[in-house]
C-alpha cells in the first residue's frame, strides 16, 4: 500500500493519522492511503492560501499562463500513471480515466489561453475628457469541495480558471477519492505555482467541516456534490458575504420522438446512462418516449444493455464498471427495491452482480426499468447508478411536460429527425444543458455548464462564463482634459 503526502504551504507533508483508499472492483485491501489532516492544518491551509493570493494577484498573467500550460503538459506526460490512480479508487474503466486526465489537461490548457486575455470593457462616458472602462479582478481565497465520480476532472474545471484569474485555494478532494486531485496537485507544483496559492486538504469531513467552511478569510467556495451537502453549505452562508457556486443534483431525461432514429437514440442513451456506472451528474436516468415506438425502443434499448460487459476497470473488455463504494452500491439497491415495491417493472438487471471475483467489489447490474409512474419515487429521486426508468407519453407536448416534471433542470436531450420539434425542445425544456440526438453527457471545456431549479446556483462552470464566480467587476473612469 502507497502512502501518499499532501500539498500545503508548497511542501509535501504526512501528518500522523491517515485515511485508507479502496478499490471499489475489490474492497478487501487499501490501495493507497492519505494524510487525515486535523483542524488546525486546515487554518493553516488558510494561512498558506492568504500569502499566496497575496504573491499570485500580482503575479502576470503571462506566468499564469505558462505554469498552467506546463501543468498541462505534465499531466498528458503522465497519463497512464494518473489514469491508473483513478481507476484504482474511483473504479471507472481504464479508457473513461484516460480521457478524464486528458480532459483535465484540456480544462489547464483552456484557461492559460483566457489569462492572457484582459477581462473587461471600454465604455461611453457622460463626462468631457473621460474614459471608462471596466476590469475583473480575483477575489481571493476560494475553497474547492469536489466529489468522487469524477475526482480529476471535476478539480481541473474548478481550479483553473480560479487560478488562472489569480485566485489561490484551498482544495478538499473527496475522501474517497484523494489521489486523483493530488496528481492534479503535483503537476501544477511541479509546473512552478508559487508556495501556498494551492493548498489540498485530505481528512474526514465531519471532523474538518467547521475549519473548512467557516474560515473569514474565504471569499468563495465551489462545490459539487449532493443536494443535501449543497443547501447546508448554503445556509452556513447566509450570513457572510461569501459567493457560492454548487454544482447539484440531476434527473436527466432523454427523449425519443416516434420519427426518431430509434436504433442510435438506443445507443446514445446507453452511452449516456451506463458510462462510469451512471456515476456522472449529467448521466440520462429517465426515458420518455412516444406511445407509437416505446415497444420497439424498449426491445432495441434492452438488447443494448445487455451487451455491455460488467468488471473491474482494468479488464479492457469491461464496458460497466463497478460503483465507486460499498455504501453507494447499497443505495443504488436500496432505491431498486424500492421501485419494484411501488410497482416498477425490471426489464433488465435489477441486481447486484457478485458472480465469481466481482463478489467482493460494488458491481450492481445494468437496470431498465418500465411501470414507472409520475408517482414512483424514482421518477423524481436522483439514484447515482446504473439505472434507467422508461415512460410512455402521448405526444410532444407530453414529453415536454415530463422532462419538466423534477426539482432538478441539469441536462435533457431529445432524438427526432424534425428540426421544428427539435427547437421547440430546446426553448421548452427546463434545462441548464439541452442535446439534440447526442446524449446529455459530454460538454466541453469550452461550453458554460450548469443546471437550473435545484441543480445547481445562478453561477455556471466553464466557458468565460465561470469568471463572473472567480473574479469581481471593478469600474474605472479615467479624467484626461485639463
Amino acid at each position: 500500500m502507497r502512502t501518499l503526502e499532501t500539498l500545503l504551504g508548497g511542501e509535501w507533508v504526512t501528518t500522523g493519522e491517515w485515511i485508507d483508499v479502496h478499490d471499489p472492483a475489490d474492497v478487501r485491501a487499501p490501495v493507497a492511503r492519505v494524510p487525515a489532516l486535523s483542524p488546525k492544518d486546515v487554518t493553516r491551509a488558510h494561512d498558506h492560501a492568504e500569502r499566496g493570493f497575496a504573491v499570485w494577484r500580482r503575479t502576470s498573467p503571462f506566468d499564469r499562463a505558462r505554469i498552467l500550460t506546463d501543468a498541462a503538459r505534465l499531466l498528458r506526460e503522465r497519463l497512464d500513471t494518473v489514469a491508473a490512480d483513478v481507476t484504482a479508487e474511483n473504479g471507472k474503466t481504464l479508457a473513461e480515466a484516460r480521457g478524464e486526465a486528458s480532459k483535465a489537461a484540456d480544462f489547464l490548457d483552456y484557461y492559460a489561453g483566457l489569462a492572457r486575455q484582459g477581462y473587461g470593457t471600454l465604455l461611453h462616458d457622460a463626462r468631457p475628457d473621460t474614459r471608462t472602462h471596466t476590469q475583473r479582478e480575483p477575489v481571493g481565497v476560494i475553497l474547492v469541495i469536489s466529489p468522487w465520480n469524477d475526482p480529476l476532472i471535476t478539480p481541473a474545471r474548478k481550479l483553473a480558471p480560479l487560478l488562472a484569474t489569480g485566485n489561490a485555494a484551498v482544495f478538499k478532494p473527496a475522501t474517497e477519492t484523494p489521489a486523483s486531485g493530488l496528481h492534479l496537485a503535483r503537476a501544477l507544483h511541479d509546473a512552478g505555482l508559487p508556495a501556498g496559492v494551492l493548498n489540498v486538504v485530505t481528512g474526514h469531513t465531519a471532523e474538518i467541516e467547521e475549519a473548512l467552511l467557516d474560515d473569514p478569510r474565504i471569499a468563495g467556495i465551489t462545490f459539487t456534490g449532493s443536494n443535501a451537502v449543497g443547501n447546508r453549505i448554503r445556509r452556513r452562508l447566509a450570513d457572510r458575504n461569501v459567493r457560492f457556486q454548487g454544482e447539484l443534483g440531476g434527473k436527466n431525461a432523454s427523449v425519443v420522438l416516434k420519427d426518431a432514429d430509434l436504433a442510435a437514440a438506443a445507443k446514445n442513451v446507453v452511452a449516456a446512462s451506463f458510462g462510469q456506472a451512471g456515476q456522472r451528474c449529467t448521466a440520462t436516468s429517465r426515458v420518455i418516449v412516444e406511445r407509437p415506438v416505446y415497444d420497439a425502443f424498449a426491445r432495441l434499448l434492452v438488447a443494448e444493455v445487455e451487451a455491455l460487459t460488467v468488471g473491474p476497470g482494468t479488464d479492457p473488455a469491461t464496458s460497466l464498471c463497478p460503483l465507486s463504494s460499498p455504501r453507494q452500491r447499497d443505495s443504488v439497491l436500496a432505491d431498486l427495491a424500492r421501485a419494484v415495491e411501488q410497482g416498477a417493472t425490471v426489464l433488465t438487471g435489477g441486481t447486484a452482480d457478485t458472480d465469481g471475483d466481482r463478489a467482493h467489489g460494488c458491481y450492481v447490474r445494468p437496470t431498465v426499468l418500465a411501470d414507472v409512474t409520475p408517482g414512483t419515487a424514482i421518477w423524481h429521486e436522483e439514484v447515482f447508478g446504473p439505472v434507467l426508468a422508461l415512460r410512455a407519453v402521448d405526444d410532444f407536448a407530453a414529453a415536454v411536460a415530463a422532462v419538466n416534471d423534477s426539482d432538478y433542470g441539469l441536462a435533457a436531450a431529445v432524438f427526432t429527425r424534425d428540426l421544428g420539434a427539435a427547437y421547440r425542445f430546446a426553448d421548452e425544456a427546463e434545462c441548464g444543458q439541452v442535446a439534440v440526438n447526442t446524449t446529455t453527457t459530454g460538454w466541453d471545456v469550452h461550453l458554460p455548464f450548469g443546471g437550473f431549479h435545484d441543480s445547481g446556483t445562478a453561477y455556471k462552470e466553464q466557458g468565460e462564463e465561470v469568471l463572473r464566480f472567480s473574479t469581481r467587476v471593478k469600474t474605472v473612469a479615467v479624467h484626461f482634459g485639463a
